[in-house]
């Protein structure tokens, strides 16, 4: 969903005047508030990989009056293509994929080797289909109110230390073979508090006992957040922070589009397909064969791709940011 504004952003660059109304999972909604460009966040009523036809279909008939030109489709599923094609939107526009071809009518071939990132992929689909070129990506930025900031470090009685802030996004959702050991965590943020800096640990409630455990190095200096936040309020506190260590998370987009000096630690993903959109921003990445493998979990147990980067080299990257 980060990714996204920088498709927003092109298509208000290209007709300034668009309303772009965005349909997406009510979760998302937090950080959809946070674009400026959008106009609108309609929330999906059905989860991840449920087919839910009569739902979509009517969804797609309470869109019609909206009278939309375009609909810009980022999944490549089949069932993604229905509501657009039940509101009667004249131009429906996405990736081949899952034999579409009657829901939409501006089918785009896909090359990978041309379009090697993610969020190239979605640019290219606010372009003409013949426009070879694409323009240069814009970064995506969240806007962040200074109101509910304050609320949020008062709610999480956060206000107290002058201290500068390293936040620690230790999680990622979609598997252990993402995630930089806790232990090297625990040692990082141990350094950093001695160093007289106080670190705010970041995640979901499956983050808890990781961060549990990063806290427990640090002897419970951490302030642990995790599982505490909203997705609004862990927007608000990030944009607070000094610096930022993360695995390849959505933690760690949303830091990068709030322009945090970053560090992003990749292990089974690649950075080349899904880097931080921030320049503010150093990649850790192992050199072995078997990554980017884009497993869960390891398929050889030993996790060296995450192992083999030592807490030194993650901290001289993040010396280079905050010096």
């Amino acid at each position: 969903m980060v990714m996204a504004q920088s498709l927003f952003k092109v298509l208000k660059e290209r007709h300034p005047e668009a309303i772009i109304d965005v349909l997406a999972p009510g979760w998302s909604r937090p950080l959809l508030d946070r674009m400026p460009e959008v106009t609108e966040t309609i929330d999906m009523p059905l989860g991840h990989g449920k087919l839910g036809l009569g739902t979509r279909r009517q969804l797609g008939h309470k869109l019609r009056d909206r009278h939309y030109d375009q609909a810009i489709l980022l999944p490549n599923s089949l069932k993604s293509a229905i509501i657009p094609f039940s509101a009667n939107i004249p131009l429906r526009t996405g990736w081949r994929g899952e034999f579409r071809y009657i829901l939409l009518n501006d089918i785009r071939l896909l090359d990978k080797q041309r379009l090697t990132m993610t969020v190239q992929r979605f640019v290219a689909l606010a372009l003409p289909p013949d426009q070879v070129t694409l323009p240069p990506i814009p970064t995506p930025q969240l806007t962040v109110d200074t109101n509910t900031v304050a609320a949020a470090r008062t709610a999480h009685q956060l206000n107290n230390q002058q201290k500068p802030i390293l936040a620690l996004c230790p999680g990622a959702e979609f598997g252990p073979a993402k995630r930089w050991p806790e232990s090297y965590y625990g040692q990082l943020a141990d350094e950093r508090i001695k160093q007289g800096w106080q670190v705010w640990l970041f995640g979901s409630e499956k983050d808890q006992a990781v961060c549990a455990t990063i806290n427990e190095i640090s002897q419970r200096q951490c302030h642990d957040l995790s599982g505490h936040t909203s997705l609004a309020e862990a927007v608000d506190l990030l944009s607070l922070a000094d610096a930022v260590v993360s695995n390849d998370s959505g933690l760690m987009h949303v830091a990068a589009a709030l322009n945090r000096p970053l560090v992003a630690i990749y292990g089974s993903s690649d950075p080349n397909f899904t880097p931080p959109l921030n320049d503010n921003a150093r990649i850790i990445s192992p050199d072995i064969d078997c990554s980017p493998c884009f497993k869960r979990e390891c398929p050889k147990a030993h996790l060296k791709c995450l192992r083999d980067l030592p807490v030194p080299q993650v901290q001289v990257a993040l010396e280079q940011l905050v010096q």
